[in-house]
């Protein structure tokens, strides 16, 4: 293939370019860390984490479920700085999307809400190498759904065939394939480099 063939790079976020941001190990670090029922968190946490993540229910909100339906004795500021502190960097393909980013058409198409999105598009500088977010909690549609694929390569303006996905999960990787799309399922910084040269991006 040719670099004219793929026109358009689609990014997961949370174990590809960052850490999970608030994922099973992140709200695990945190509950502990704040002494919770771990089991009646995640009881709650699992009632209502589809309707945070497509955006139809803030994070404030969210944690009036979860965390603030009884006293705490610490803030709600200081819940969100822990979960906010889950997401670091994985550098190596952070780096090689910063440099792909100056020569190819990039995006993210992840399943985010909408404040941890902003908080981690602000804190990592994602603006710069990706053009436009197409997250769940923007589109109301969240993955595997194959209907977010399908509404990111219109909002993109390319075909199937033009785009790579690269995600971390393999149910998302195959959905991307069911809908035309080239995908890649990422596990480091090299394979993804390997694989995309493969396809004539690099």
């Amino acid at each position: 293939m040719t670099q004219s063939t793929i026109r358009a790079l689609f990014w997961d976020i949370g174990g590809v370019l960052l850490s999970n941001g608030w994922d099973r190990d992140q709200r695990r670090e945190v509950v502990t860390h704040f002494g919770l029922d771990a089991e009646d968190f995640q009881e709650r946490h699992k009632m209502i984490v589809p309707e945070l993540e497509i955006g139809r229910l803030s994070l404030d909100d969210y944690l009036t479920q979860t965390v603030f339906h009884q006293a705490r004795d610490f803030s709600r500021a200081d819940f969100v700085a822990a979960m906010e502190a889950q997401s670091v960097a994985l550098p190596g393909t952070l780096e090689l999307a910063r440099e792909l980013g100056k020569t190819w058409r990039m995006y993210a198409l992840n399943n985010e809400s909408r404040e941890l999105n902003a908080f981690r598009r602000h804190a990592f500088d994602l603006d710069g190498p990706l053009l436009a977010f197409f997250s769940s909690c923007y589109l109301g549609l969240a993955k595997p759904n194959p209907a977010i694929y399908r509404t990111a390569l219109d909002l993109a303006g390319v075909s199937g065939s033009q785009a790579v996905m690269l995600d971390d999960r393999l149910q998302n990787v195959e959905a991307a394939r069911g809908v035309g799309m080239h995908a890649i399922q990422v596990t480091s910084a090299e394979q993804l480099r390997s694989e995309l040269a493969a396809l004539g991006v690099q």
